[in-house]
């Protein structure tokens, strides 16, 4: 019987290969067959990716969002390379270019959301919502004809509805306080502009003080008016303040450093693979040569602040206050897709005039870590203390009189200032991180408008408030919301919170510049700086 086992299964054997032979063979004449249908043109070296998107166009089983799937290659492809190389959709494109440029188009208010409503906290002089008729106070409840309340509206909602072409019109419906019925109001957009220097005014009698968000393209424009403003009130001495600036243009931060450098200094070099050594030298025609300076930095300085700042260090022109900065080094170039789009690529490192490129540490395709060093700097201890600053490169460099300076990682302060946590307590950081304090500025500025738009200075407005029972009422109000009060941690933060609550407030009537002239007092950095311009200290 076995004689018949292995001939039986050879055959079986046999059978079953000519079956999956054929199959095989008609699987590959179908696929030849079907390949043959697909003329991709040949293509060489880098255009490899294209022909991977042509063949997944057209052969893959289901029907794909092309233009999604490009997007998602572009952005894979550009966190490759660098954590400052970036991909921006058509639909972002214009609010992150007005972030720089010198106006957007919309309606011209400041607008905040509480209570599921957008309320406007200030309408801008001279823009269309002012000539409409808007006040501040106002809350927003209908655009162009359709309610927009509730606890979908978000900040980047509103933009979306109320920003749009010069020349568009917006129908808001309005309700105000002493009024029962809905206003309702028909607003022309226009050009508004965007202003980066936030503050600047008299902070001694000699001492002028500037504080400027970013470098947009008008920002040389309003620092070179806020300098001459400043002299004329009889300023001999300046502090520049760059905390919390992330950058912008470089062209704009070397004219302004241009003000203070002597003829053929170096401000800044930048350099790539594809972008030829440029230098950028002080042409000397400055009008702020030989005034005193000092230079405000947080560890959010960034870009053009480094720049700036690294200028002014490496030229022993002045003195740096702060903390270590942020620590970017690379020169982006905006490429416009058709579509709308764009892309932000790195194309050159820049470096200090001592030779310094500052760019931290970075591992390709790990941005998250790169991200994170804030926090990393944070639990070292950086913030708090000079001698837990790690910094990666250890070559000297040298300034402009010889003294030592080191890159890699940001520009080292001449003077270290931790972080004030004189008067942080778990009361007073509750009320800060949950707005709590500046929800009960707007609703006390709501209440007493009539009142507060009487003072028309920072000085005047402090000394109004000063006589008002504010902390009693906050209390009252931080109760309401479930932060009960708890005395020690109150005494502890009481300075603190008032003054945060009187610069909100003063803002909502005064704008900027009522808010920061109260906002700064005491801080140690700028006391420390008045030393430094009092004393002669900046060489």
């Amino acid at each position: 019987m076995k004689r018949f086992i292995l001939p039986t299964i050879t055959i079986i054997s046999i059978i079953v290969g000519v079956i999956i032979g054929n199959a095989l063979a008609k699987r590959q004449y179908l696929i030849d067959s079907y390949s043959s249908k697909l003329q991709m043109p040949e293509v060489k070296g880098d255009e490899k990716i294209k022909q991977f998107m042509w063949w997944v166009n057209t052969g893959y089983v289901d029907t794909l969002d092309m233009n999604k799937l490009s997007e998602d290659v572009i952005i894979d492809i550009l966190e490759e390379l660098d954590p400052h190389s970036s991909y921006i959709p058509a639909k972002d494109l214009e609010m992150v270019n007005s972030e720089l440029e010198g106006s957007f188009s919309g309606i011209g208010v400041q607008f905040n959301i509480q209570e599921d409503t957008v309320h406007v906290v200030a309408v801008i002089s001279g823009g269309p919502s002012e000539s409409a008729g808007l006040m501040a106070g106002d809350r927003i409840v209908e655009v162009d004809d359709s309610v927009f309340v509730g606890k979908e509206i978000n900040n980047e909602k509103v933009m979306k509805r109320l920003r749009g072409p010069k020349g568009t019109q917006v129908k808001l419906g309005v309700k105000r306080h002493g009024t029962q019925e809905t206003l309702h109001y028909n607003i022309t957009r226009t050009d508004i502009p965007v202003k980066v220097v936030d503050a600047a005014y008299m902070i001694t009698p000699e001492i002028g003080f500037i504080r400027i968000s970013k470098f947009g393209e008008k920002t040389y424009k309003e620092f070179i008016a806020s300098l001459a403003k400043l002299r004329a009130q009889g300023a001999i001495k300046y502090i520049i303040d760059l905390r919390e600036n992330s950058g912008g243009y470089m062209e704009q931060a070397i004219s302004m450093i241009n003000e203070f450098l002597e003829e053929g200094d170096l401000i800044v070099y930048a350099e790539g693979k594809a972008y030829p050594r440029q230098d950028a030298k002080a042409n000397g025609k400055g009008s702020f040569k030989n005034t005193p300076i000092v230079v405000l930095q947080d560890e959010f300085s960034a870009s053009a602040s480094e720049i700036f700042t690294g200028a002014i260090q490496d030229n022993d022109r002045g003195i740096i206050i702060g903390r270590r900065s942020f620590g970017k080094g690379l020169v982006q170039q905006q490429y416009p897709f058709q579509d709308g789009s764009a892309m932000r690529l790195t194309v050159a490192r820049y470096y200090t005039p001592a030779g310094r490129c500052i760019q931290k540490p970075y591992k390709k395709g790990d941005n998250e870590d790169y991200l994170l060093d804030i926090v990393h700097r944070f639990n070292r201890g950086e913030f708090y203390s000079k001698d837990s600053i790690q910094l990666v490169d250890t070559i000297p460099y040298y300034t402009k009189k010889g003294r030592i300076v080191y890159g890699g990682g940001g520009i080292m302060p001449d003077h270290f200032i931790p972080r004030d946590t004189s008067h942080n307590t778990p009361y007073y950081n509750t009320v800060v991180n949950y707005a709590y304090t500046y929800q009960f500025a707007y609703t006390y500025t709501d209440k007493h408008r009539d009142t507060l738009n009487k003072y028309k200075t920072w000085q005047t407005m402090s000394q109004h408030l000063d006589q008002q029972n504010l902390l009693k009422e906050f209390i009252a109000f931080a109760d309401s919301k479930g932060v009960k009060p708890v005395d020690a941690e109150i005494k502890k933060s009481e300075k603190a919170l008032l003054r945060l609550i009187k610069a909100y407030i003063t803002r909502n009537i005064l704008d900027d510049e009522g808010f920061y002239p109260i906002f700064l007092q005491d801080d140690p950095m700028i006391e420390d700086a008045i030393n430094t311009l009092q004393n002669n200290l900046t060489e």
